[in-house]
């Protein structure tokens, strides 16, 4: 993989720029169960990117690229939900679906990779 820190990894940069997004969108909201929830999730992604790429092993690395893809999961179903619930527009909710399942796309491709690297 050859990364030297985990602000290299592309997967933990893109988590972060979706973490801002997700703040500015519903950092305000009054409904604050809802806002924690998706907000903890979307700095869930990248803080467990970085937990993950400081620990002694791939295999505990992998694990916790797994907890920043479930992660990006409950992002996603906190933004299906939003819209039904007024909390952003649908086409806001969209975008930023899209975002978070690009996130999760490129967090399974580096699973895989790992999964690769252990096998050998």
């Amino acid at each position: 993989m050859g990364f030297k820190k985990f602000e290299d990894i592309i997967a933990w940069q893109k988590a972060q720029d979706l973490a801002v997004e997700i703040y500015k969108e519903f950092g305000t909201i009054r409904d604050f169960g809802f806002r924690d929830q998706i907000c903890r999730a979307a700095v869930s992604i990248s803080s467990n990117i970085a937990e993950g790429f400081d620990r002694s092993t791939d295999k505990e690395f992998r694990v916790f690229l797994h907890y920043s893809r479930g992660s990006s999961a409950e992002v996603k179903s906190l933004l299906k939900l939003a819209p039904r619930l007024n909390l952003c527009s649908q086409d806001k909710a969209d975008m930023l679906f899209i975002k978070a399942e690009e996130v999760g796309k490129i967090l399974g491709g580096l699973i895989i990779t790992i999964n690769n690297k252990i096998k050998k």
